[in-house]
């Protein structure tokens, strides 16, 4: 990774932060009138496709098949259908629909580094709460039971919560109105996901792209294997992309990224390197059945639950990722 991970991006242009709060009033709106409009088959049929697995909406049902393909290297034995198989003459891959038990844990970074600007001039932790606000708008429409769990490398605090989407709003904007003085520690985050004793629950782990890394993909296949899990991946603006109109400072020290460091080169080997690790963690998550959702800004966020939503209505599984690339 280029650029130490403290070393958060920020815009002194104080237009844009106020172009993108905004922007932060325009997309709440639109969630709150999404999950309004939805019927509760839809909401259900849309977080069982980001869920993997999922309840049937059909009667008696419980364990219908979503899915059938051939196994692939890396996929879990446990996965293989050996009646499918059988039929099929090699081993075949069966995504069956999961119970529901009316739990999502929604796990926040709350460090520091969430600070750090995105291409929209929304900071990372602002495009995250409102990825949060669009599940908590399908979750409560199921009448899920929601906990908020917000971490940094000082302590991981539990907020407790009931009531309904206004009530989840408020709560979450009372717990992000906060200094955002402490560093990461997403291992703890990541340990707190795995302690959960609900293997069924959904986990919902809201961060930005800097916060993991290729170590952290086995900590988070270990999650994906014995829970459904949705991981939430901030995209944050390139400080060295010299198209970008946008001064870039270090979000700790307040110096700008120097003019002779922006140039193609030292932004495209950024691009690539930010591409590898995203890969690489979609294709672990799929392989758990599990999800990732990586977006640089709340309308591409709100977009991509809006292609869920229509998926989860046509009765259309999530799109695998694909296996090619490098790992």
């Amino acid at each position: 990774m280029i650029g130490a991970p403290q070393s958060v991006p920020a815009v002194s242009d104080a237009s844009i932060a106020g172009d993108a709060a905004d922007a932060d009033l325009r997309i709440r709106r639109r969630i709150e009138t999404l999950g309004a409009s939805l019927s509760l088959p839809t909401a259900r049929r849309a977080l069982g496709i980001l869920e993997g697995e999922h309840a049937s909406g059909r009667r008696g049902g419980g364990d219908d098949v979503m899915d059938v393909r051939a196994y692939e290297a890396g996929d879990e034995a446990r996965l293989i259908d050996w009646k499918a198989s059988a039929r099929q003459g090699r081993p075949m891959i069966v995504q069956r629909e999961r119970r529901v038990t009316g739990r999502v844990w929604m796990l926040v970074d709350a460090s520091r580094p969430m600070t750090g600007v995105c291409e929209s001039g929304e900071p990372a932790w602002r495009v995250a709460a409102n990825a949060l606000r669009m599940f908590a708008a399908l979750s409560l429409r199921r009448s899920d039971d929601i906990s908020l769990v917000f971490g940094d490398a000082e302590r991981i605090a539990r907020i407790p919560f009931t009531g309904g989407y206004a009530r989840f709003g408020r709560v979450l904007d009372e717990a992000l109105d906060r200094p955002w003085e402490h560093g990461r520690n997403i291992d703890a985050l990541l340990d707190y996901a795995r302690r959960i004793r609900d293997r069924d629950a959904l986990v919902v782990l809201a961060t930005d792209e800097h916060a993991l890394d290729a170590r952290h993909v086995e900590a988070i296949g270990r999650i994906a294997r014995t829970h459904p899990l949705v991981l939430i991946d901030v995209a944050t603006a390139d400080p060295f992309d010299p198209a970008s109109g946008v001064r870039f400072a270090d979000g700790v020290s307040g110096r700008r990224v120097p003019a002779f460091l922006r140039d193609a080169a030292a932004s495209q080997e950024v691009r690539v390197h930010r591409g590898v690790t995203a890969d690489t963690l979609r294709r672990e998550l799929d392989r758990c059945g599990s999800r990732m959702i990586r977006a640089a800004s709340s309308d591409a966020m709100f977009d991509e639950f809006v292609r869920i939503v229509a998926l989860a209505s046509a009765g259309r599984p999530y799109p695998r990722a694909q296996t090619g690339g490098a790992r």
